[in-house]
């Protein structure tokens, strides 16, 4: 039986969600793999025994002792969202200890996780978006200009941070100062982007040699002002459609765009993009290449909507790591 490690946890405010995804994930694959879910803070990379004991991980070689064995693993399904997962930091190790991973490469995962670097990648293959514009501590413009440049309302954003943590909608000039301020906690740069009134939709894919899987589009309605971190994780306080009830036209070409953002980006494993689609046409909000797994998340919907239960979906994945890395042998 092949081992897996599934790396939790993290630096960012996600780390809760990370472990919440993490245990999801690893009840699935412990059907088909031994699995251990190694937890990742700062330098601290440990599993938990049985016995309540914190196993430190090798950082050597990303091994782990127990008292019976050292255990070496054949893959890891990565489950932090934020740093040091989803910013190529922890994949940059992986390549060095030469151990297959789940999700996006070092290069990749370092230009999705910024978005205004992604944003400005994708636009020059003519990827429709709303304007934005970035701003750091050390080079902020005046707050006039900031609303003359982005227009009214906007919404000020993290420039790499999930989960809509520190994301707020501006409506007027007033409200810039607290949520550039707000945005700045978890982030040392912000983005700001044009309010698109439209229906927010998202779409996840998983691409394997030989076979593509773009999943169903839901559309996201939240009960909030905009989809946050309460309408994400807190039931009720958002309707999730999926599939999504809209012309066929308009859901093909949501999949279609999503698939080429993929493939530009040379995405690999599950990603889920997010749009907002005004009249009929998509444009572009982000891309999230370590989406989340708990129940409440979009991924696990879609797939249940699509026919595809989980195991199948994640095996797919991880087997697809095996028989790449026997090819290149």
């Amino acid at each position: 039986m092949r081992t897996i490690a599934i790396a939790a946890g993290g630096d960012s405010s996600e780390f809760e969600i990370s472990v919440k995804s993490a245990r999801e994930v690893e009840k699935i694959l412990s059907a088909f793999y031994e699995v251990y879910v190694i937890m990742i803070r700062g330098t601290d990379w440990y599993w938990e025994d049985p016995k309540g004991r914190y196993l430190k991980i090798d950082k050597n070689d990303f091994t782990l002792s127990t008292d019976n064995a050292r255990i070496r693993f054949d893959a890891v399904f990565v489950a932090i969202h934020g740093t040091p997962g989803e910013n190529g930091l922890l994949q940059g190790y992986l390549d060095m200890m030469k151990i297959p991973y789940t999700n996006c490469s070092t290069f990749c995962s370092a230009l999705t996780f910024n978005k205004q670097a992604c944003k400005l990648y994708l636009k020059g293959y003519g990827i429709p978006m709303a304007k934005n514009i970035l701003v750091r501590k050390d080079s902020l413009p005046a707050y006039s200009e900031i609303a003359e440049l982005a227009g009214l309302p906007c919404f000020v954003k993290p420039n790499d941070s999930g989960s809509s943590f520190g994301v707020s909608k501006v409506k007027t000039a007033g409200e810039l100062p607290a949520a550039i301020e707000m945005a700045f906690r978890e982030s040392n740069e912000v983005m700001i982007e044009s309010f698109m009134k439209g229906r927010e939709v998202a779409c996840g894919v998983v691409k394997v040699k030989g076979k593509s899987v773009i999943l169903p589009v839901t559309e996201i309605i939240s009960k909030n002002e905009f989809f946050d971190y309460e309408a994400k994780y807190t039931p009720g306080k958002s309707d999730e459609i999926t599939p999504a009830d809209m012309p066929a036209e308009i859901t093909e070409k949501i999949q279609e765009l999503s698939s080429e953002i993929y493939d530009i980006l040379g995405c690999k494993g599950i990603v889920r993009v997010d749009f907002i689609v005004v009249g009929e046409r998509p444009f572009f909000l982000e891309i999230n290449t370590v989406p989340g797994m708990t129940e409440e998340s979009l991924i696990p919907k879609q797939a249940k909507a699509a026919g595809i239960d989980l195991s199948s979906l994640y095996s797919m994945v991880i087997e697809d790591l095996f028989a790449n890395n026997k090819e290149n042998r």
